[in-house]
């Protein structure tokens, strides 16, 4: 991989990577704000919990939502056999996936019914399940680990194996999200894997969330590790969020323990993928990452968190950016008010994607396979309810774009058969 590790903290060669376009300002809120040449951009963060910039907007955005809880479905492997190791011929062979994300307590909840009702009866065939969640915890008690060394582990899902179980009767391609550096939960039990900032205090989110540093090689095998759990419970896929540095005035005081002008923040994050990808891919075990949507096309961006998106898409099995209408700000791509305009949005976001990853192999490429947004933004100025019309228009776009993957985000899980398509006959 290039790297090396000394006291856990990563060394590596200085290499060129491109950046992208993120001036950030936590505020009392965890908005998002992101600048694009000549417009400007509100993004949430993988925890789709939203952060502001003063840098760009001038003026803060209010949060809106944090219930992002975690789940996971996972399960002892039912045919007992290692999965075959994911080549090309995943990426053109596999299901086309469309999905919705789902949280630790209503995975465990009589709830879940309904949500896979949903999917029996609709065009959807997956679900993202919290694993690891913005707070820390593994969302069920495994029997050993390091997580469960820690007490890191909530009983949400009290019976994962069931649970798997179930979701393979339906046919439900599950993905287990894992939250990486955002981990107040590891920063308590494990102070010396913790950021922090130059007089010892934490590093924490608008919310009081510590993060952990994720130049630390420990942080990587505890996050590779958890993943290498979820698989062998019966996870079809990973999904690696919040895999970037914190923004805000903490995380500008915040002591990495390195030199930031030689080893970039960009090559940690394309350090820890590489090595996610080196140690799943032994396993043939097929993984992806979220990241900023507005992080296409700006180095500004991708230097702030170390979201590099093309460096990332030469990287990942699935690259899933979100580009959340509501979270570009006023104004962007030429449109008044993003969030009033789906189709146009999304469609101009995704054809950055597109021209950004010509660059990478297609061999290499990873699958292209954006969230969606399936809420209401009420905190934006001009904005509209999103209801089956408006969640429709962003799956065309999806498709105008050519992609031929989506994954449906409501923080409360809050979803409706209205703009998806009827189950298909060859579903039934």
């Amino acid at each position: 991989m290039g790297l090396s590790m000394e006291k856990g903290v990563m060394k590596r060669k200085k290499c060129l990577q491109t950046g992208f376009l993120l001036a950030f300002l936590a505020t009392g809120t965890m908005t998002a704000a992101c600048a694009v040449p000549e417009q400007f951009f509100v993004e949430t963060a993988e925890e789709n919990v939203n952060e502001v910039s003063k840098e760009t907007t001038g003026e803060n955005a209010t949060e809106y939502q944090e219930n992002i809880a975690g789940e996971e479905k996972q399960q002892e492997n039912p045919s007992g056999q290692e999965a075959a190791e994911p080549t090309a011929d995943w990426k053109t062979s596999h299901e086309k996936v469309k999905g919705i994300y789902v949280t630790g307590p209503m995975a465990g909840s009589s709830g879940m019914d309904s949500l896979i009702t949903l999917v029996d009866e609709t065009e959807l065939n997956a679900m993202v399940i919290d694993v690891k969640n913005d707070d820390g915890n593994i969302t069920w008690k495994p029997e050993s680990g390091s997580a469960a060394e820690i007490g890191a582990c909530i009983n949400y899902i009290s019976d994962m194996q069931g649970l798997m179980v179930k979701l393979k009767e339906h046919h439900i391609y599950t993905i287990a999200r894992i939250v990486c550096f955002k981990d107040p939960y590891l920063a308590a039990a494990r102070p010396e894997l913790a950021l922090k900032k130059t007089d010892g205090t934490l590093v924490t989110d608008a919310n009081g969330l510590a993060f952990v540093n994720p130049y630390r090689e420990e942080t990587w095998d505890y996050l590779v590790e958890t993943a290498l759990t979820a698989s062998e419970m019966g996870f079809d896929e990973i999904q690696f969020d919040y895999v970037r540095f914190p923004i805000g005035a903490d995380a500008d005081a915040a002591d990495y323990g390195v030199d930031l002008q030689t080893e970039t923040k960009e090559e940690a994050i394309t350090g820890f993928l590489s090595y996610a990808a080196e140690k799943l891919g032994e396993k043939g075990i097929v993984f992806g990452a979220d990241v900023f949507g507005t992080i296409i096309g700006s180095e500004t961006d991708a230097e702030r968190v170390g979201q590099n998106y093309k460096a990332i898409g030469g990287i990942v099995d699935v690259l899933s950016p979100m580009v959340y209408p509501s979270h570009y700000a006023n104004g962007v791509f030429g449109l008044e008010v993003p969030d009033a305009e789906p189709y146009e949005t999304v469609l101009r976001a995704l054809q950055g994607s597109d021209l950004e990853l010509q660059a990478v192999g297609e061999e290499k490429r990873a699958v292209v396979r954006p969230w969606l947004q399936s809420f209401t933004a009420s905190w934006v100025p001009g904005h509209i309810s999103y209801e089956g019309e408006e969640i429709r228009q962003q799956i065309q776009a999806v498709y105008d774009a050519g992609y031929e993957e989506w994954i449906l985000w409501n923080a409360s899980n809050r979803y409706s058969a209205d703009g998806l398509e009827e189950v298909r006959d060859e579903k039934k």
